[in-house]
């Protein structure tokens, strides 16, 4: 029988969330066990090799987030005073647009390891950009159809 992986990651999201989360003291060993029995006797070499591995390291805290600089901190405010843009299209291009070039100039100035994470929060705002220059499906601010309209 093959490994149910749907089955095996949503068990490992399950345990990690419980091993990682805010609850009194897990069992660690117990949630690796119930990760174990889940992986069949018969499972390919490769399926019984990432799976062990994932299980193994369920007991290893995940490493602190990255310090930011002050830099980062002033992109992540601009990105939150950018998005959700407001007004006409027109408006809510104008106002990202202007946000993604603010955050490029920090990124500018930012150390060669921040640098690309300051570029990565205009990502998002650029694809809204470009779905209001050229939208893939009709804009409209009329809510979705009822099933009984």
């Amino acid at each position: 029988m093959p490994l149910d992986l749907p089955a095996f990651n949503d068990a490992y999201i399950r345990a990690r969330d419980r091993v990682r989360g805010d609850a009194p003291a897990v069992d660690v060993t117990a949630e690796q066990e119930r990760l174990r029995a889940l992986v069949p006797a018969d499972a390919t070499d490769h399926d019984r090799t990432w799976t062990a591995r994932l299980i193994d390291r369920l007991g290893t805290p995940p490493p602190p987030p990255p310090a930011r600089s002050e830099l980062y901190m002033q992109a992540e405010q601009i990105h939150a005073e950018v998005y959700p843009p407001q007004g006409t299209a027109e408006e809510k291009i104008a106002q990202l647009e202007a946000g993604r070039h603010r955050i490029w100039s920090l990124a500018d100035r930012a150390t060669p390891d921040e640098e690309y994470d300051i570029r990565a929060l205009t990502y998002d705002l650029k694809y809204l950009e470009d779905v209001l220059r050229d939208p893939p499906f009709p804009l409209t601010d009329e809510p979705f159809p009822t099933p009984d309209a």
